[in-house]
């Protein structure tokens, strides 16, 4: 199994970088995988001391096969930095793995990720490999398929991000036109098309509703796991990513936490997907904007590079 290279994706947080990498670095197969990191460029003199803070433990990092550090000169945004840093991979190397400085993996994640990717490889109607699950009730089978595509530490192949659509107005309009809106939101329990919408107004520059966008018009499907193998510690309050969204982890326990890939059909779990409707309709309305909010100000409008 050829491994695909991680592209991990990083700003001004030294803390959340640190932690993201000796999480990664524990991994089964971190000293056989290329990790390639892309720096941003800091928004002002005030970011420029945390950035190159970050950039010099950068250069401290190992345990890996090779590592690649692009430090960008300006700021491009997350959502300009991982449009462009995962077509730069993806085209070089035929699939990847994306994070970003505030996920903790599982020390199975790579493998996860990794068989995933091989197993599907030639399925056509699945576009991406996910590591993450939210805090549903009930039993999950130990993997699914859901139509779309997310966010949260995930895999692709060239052919799915191939499909990639950036112009959001056009994402929108074919939504709208096909009447897909109450499906695209999940049976109307989640408000995707009003992030898709906030988007193509420039409210927020979010490259994550566009690729569940494009997936989703596309019919095609991503794999989850039954337990998530990553843990999201940019919700604390510490710059884009806020406070709020500890509702969206059940657990920060998930060093060893393992699932195991094996083929299943390649359609989607209605049964699976119903658990995760479920789940947001018991988010109580202002907590929901509150959350919808802090979505938001992770896509800030973009500076190009």
């Amino acid at each position: 199994m050829k491994l695909a290279p991680i592209t991990l994706f990083v700003y001004n947080r030294l803390y959340h970088a640190q932690e993201t990498v000796d999480a990664l670095r524990k991994n089964n197969l971190s000293n056989e995988s290329d990790l390639i990191i892309y720096s941003d460029g800091w928004k002002d003199e005030k970011d420029s001391i945390k950035v190159e803070k970050v950039r010099e433990y950068l250069k401290t990092i190992d345990g890996f096969k090779s590592i690649t550090i692009i430090e960008r000169t300006r700021n491009g945004g997350l959502a300009n930095s991982i449009i462009v840093g995962v077509t730069e991979v993806i085209n070089k190397y035929g699939k990847i793995i994306v994070l970003e400085d505030d996920i903790i993996t599982s020390r199975y994640f790579l493998e996860y990720m990794n068989r995933g990717l091989d197993l599907y490889e030639n399925e056509d109607k699945v576009i991406s490999i996910h590591s993450y699950i939210y805090p549903v009730k009930g039993i999950l089978p130990e993997t699914f398929l859901i139509k779309g595509a997310d966010c949260q530490g995930w895999a692709t192949w060239k052919r799915g991000w191939d499909i990639f659509e950036s112009d959001g107005k056009k994402l929108l309009k074919e939504i709208n036109d096909k009447k897909l809106t109450r499906e695209f939101n999940f049976s109307d329990s989640f408000p995707y098309s009003k992030m898709l919408k906030a988007q193509t107004k420039g409210k927020n520059s979010s490259w994550a509703i566009r690729w569940y966008a494009s997936a989703f018009l596309k019919n095609k499907l991503t794999l989850y796991p039954r337990e998530s193998l990553v843990y999201n510690i940019g919700f604390d309050g510490s710059g884009t990513h806020g406070g709020s969204g500890c509702v969206f982890n059940k657990t920060n326990q998930v060093e060893n936490m393992k699932v195991e890939i094996n083929k299943i059909e390649i359609k989607e779990n209605l049964v699976a997907k119903k658990t995760m409707i479920d789940f947001f309709k018991t988010i109580k309305e202002p907590l929901l904007k509150k959350i919808v909010r802090k979505m938001k100000e992770i896509f800030l409008p973009a500076k190009k590079y």
